[in-house]
């Protein structure tokens, strides 16, 4: 009798995480989880890289089984969520360097329908391994060794990482890094965590590479300076309940808020359509360069930035005369500014100054290429006026502005609308030509170029000569033949 071979556990665990039941592998999942903290508790114990690769390729497939967003988003929350269960970091770091090999392994042979789920996991595996760093503290060493985990696996360039991998991280990076530290990491913290990009955007060789890079991490820096506003806003306290009057300080502090939106402290006529700052803004070109230097201020500083509130609320304080009870339009006016500030996502802060002359000095070594040198030069001057409080996007157009930020898809769709019009256009106005000739123009002569209509009209009129020739044949035979036999004679 022949004796069974016992798998190794990670294998077995594997073969449930795939399995066709749901129940089958919600029960895989938590007894992976409690293997995990049984296993990395010991001295001794630990994974190695081969049986978290086994691992991983488990998981992988359950996210694969399964349907329905709502349970994939719960379970793309558990996945990542183990890596909490590791107990060391080295574990932690392995732990997250064989997911990140197992999705460049992977990602080929994913379908369009399933790529949204494995969009949303790397984003969750990312936002927890920020979580990890922001449960040390910070610690300068751990963020250090994450950093080249990830360039090393998703970004350097002998990794083996697809380009989807590439662009889709660099397009979230930021993104899940002010979820998570917004509020903790200081500017020259957040520096160092956007200096390896510097780094490899001034040294590939992949004009993909160095687009998703300078779009998804310095342009989008240079994108949310204007929104700055909500480090401002909240230094002003909890907003004021309906009819609640309102003491000096509080008044100053709304009518300074007013300000930096761009706004007038008289009664308004109707809330701003165009957003802070732009539509919304005063005639007054004071008030254009109190929004600049305010944002310019509260946006580029450091952590350790003084108070913004007396700064602001100095420039200008209400116009005199304005009643102490604030009025039903600026109260809504009020509860407006805070909805949108609140729909914002968490900003990092960023010395503009020390970002454009980091950049400069990698872009400016002798090994960059120039088609490098030359983009990052462009984003050198956005982030140096910036820093000298001027706003890129201030003096564009409304028209020009909004083609910047429409989606991609949106103009491709234009396009194709209006080339399929032009098309219409010139299907009927060439119907009406051939339909109507004017009276007294000679007749058209039929083209006898080789195109494909032609060869094949010049084929049917050979075929029928030749039926004709062979119907004559029958009664009388060709001039030629009849002198051939003559001369035979």
């Amino acid at each position: 009798m022949v004796s069974r071979v016992q798998l190794p556990p990670e294998i077995q665990l594997a073969q449930r995480l795939a399995g066709n039941e749901k129940v089958t592998r919600d029960r895989a999942v938590k007894k992976l989880r409690k293997y995990i903290v049984a296993r990395t508790q010991r001295a001794a114990g630990g994974f190695t890289h081969e049986e978290l690769l086994k691992v991983w390729k488990g998981l992988f497939y359950c996210m694969w089984m399964q349907d329905k967003q709502l349970l994939q988003e719960e379970l793309g929350r558990t996945i990542s969520q183990l890596l909490h269960a590791f107990q060391t970091t080295e574990a932690q770091h392995l732990f997250l360097q064989t997911f990140w090999q197992t999705m460049n392994r992977e990602w080929m042979g994913i379908d369009r329908l399933r790529l949204d789920k494995y969009y949303m996991l790397m984003r969750m595996v990312l936002n927890e391994s920020l979580k990890a760093l922001q449960m040390r503290g910070w610690e300068e060493s751990q963020c250090e060794q994450l950093l080249k985990l990830l360039m090393t696996e998703i970004l350097h360039p002998e990794s083996q990482a697809p380009h989807g991998v590439k662009s889709h991280f660099t397009e979230i990076f930021l993104e899940e890094l002010g979820k998570v530290g917004a509020k903790e990491l200081t500017a020259d913290q957040n520096l160092k965590f956007i200096e390896p990009f510097c780094r490899i955007a001034a040294r590939t060789q992949d004009p993909r590479d160095l687009h998703n890079i300078a779009r998804g991490i310095f342009e989008t820096i240079v994108e949310q300076a204007p929104f700055a506003i909500e480090d401002l806003m909240n230094e002003l306290g909890p907003e004021p309940e309906a009819g609640e009057e309102l003491a000096e300080d509080d008044r100053d502090s709304a009518g300074a808020m007013l300000q930096v939106g761009g706004l007038r402290p008289g009664p308004p006529t109707s809330c701003p359509s165009g957003g802070w700052g732009r539509e919304a803004a005063s005639e007054d070109g004071e008030h254009t360069e109190s929004l600049r230097a305010g944002l310019g201020a509260g946006a580029g500083a450091s952590a350790d930035r003084p108070t913004s509130q007396a700064s602001i609320t100095a420039q200008q304080p209400f116009a005199s005369g304005t009643p102490t009870h604030i009025g039903s339009l600026h109260l809504t006016l009020l509860l407006w500014a805070w909805d949108e500030v609140r729909s914002l996502s968490p900003l990092q802060q960023f010395d503009y100054e020390a970002v454009a002359n980091r950049l400069f000095k990698m872009a400016s070594q002798q090994n960059t290429p120039s088609q490098n040198r030359k983009r990052l030069y462009k984003v050198v001057r956005k982030l140096q006026d910036l820093a000298a409080g001027i706003f890129p996007e201030d003096d564009v157009p409304e028209k020009v502005y909004a083609y910047r930020h429409e989606g991609r898809l949106a103009r491709k769709m234009k396009k194709r609308l209006l080339k399929s019009q032009l098309q219409d256009k010139k299907g009927r106005t060439r119907g009406i030509g051939d339909r109507r000739e004017p009276e007294g123009a000679a007749p058209r002569e039929q083209s006898r170029g080789r195109g494909r209509r032609g060869a094949r009209g010049s084929r049917h009129r050979k075929s029928g000569v030749r039926a004709k020739v062979a119907v004559g044949a029958e009664f009388q035979e060709p001039k030629k033949k009849k002198k051939r036999i003559q001369d035979r004679q």
